[in-house]
């Protein structure tokens, strides 16, 4: 296994992990509930991390990271198309269901 990306909080990690997922890349999420030990441990310590399960999906699991750590912060929102639940605009997949946003965010575009 092969670590990818360390987040600020369990939901941005739960998000990379997801991210990964739509992709086809399996990976894992560590140290989900090590933020209860907050003060005997190093914070930098409580990160979650998402780890990759096949090491040699590690260069299209950057690019994932890449894409998401350069997407622009947008207010907003955005209905799944799936199920029809109300996402910040600047989600690529709905929080409730997984399902992909592009066609939402992009209602003009070709499948």
């Amino acid at each position: 296994m092969k670590k990818i990306y360390s987040a600020a909080n369990l939901m941005e990690a739960q998000i990379m992990l997801d991210l990964l997922g739509h992709v086809g890349i399996k990976a894992r999420l560590l140290n989900e509930h090590a933020q209860g030990g907050l003060g005997e441990i190093s914070f930098t310590q409580a990160y979650p991390e998402v780890w990759l399960i096949n090491e040699g999906d590690l260069e299209r699991g950057r690019a994932v990271v890449s894409k998401y750590e350069s997407s622009p912060i947008e207010t907003g929102v955005v209905l799944c198309p799936a199920c029809g639940e109300e996402n910040p605009r600047n989600f690529q997949l709905c929080w409730h269901c997984g399902a992909g946003l592009e066609r939402a965010l992009h209602p003009d575009a070709h499948p």
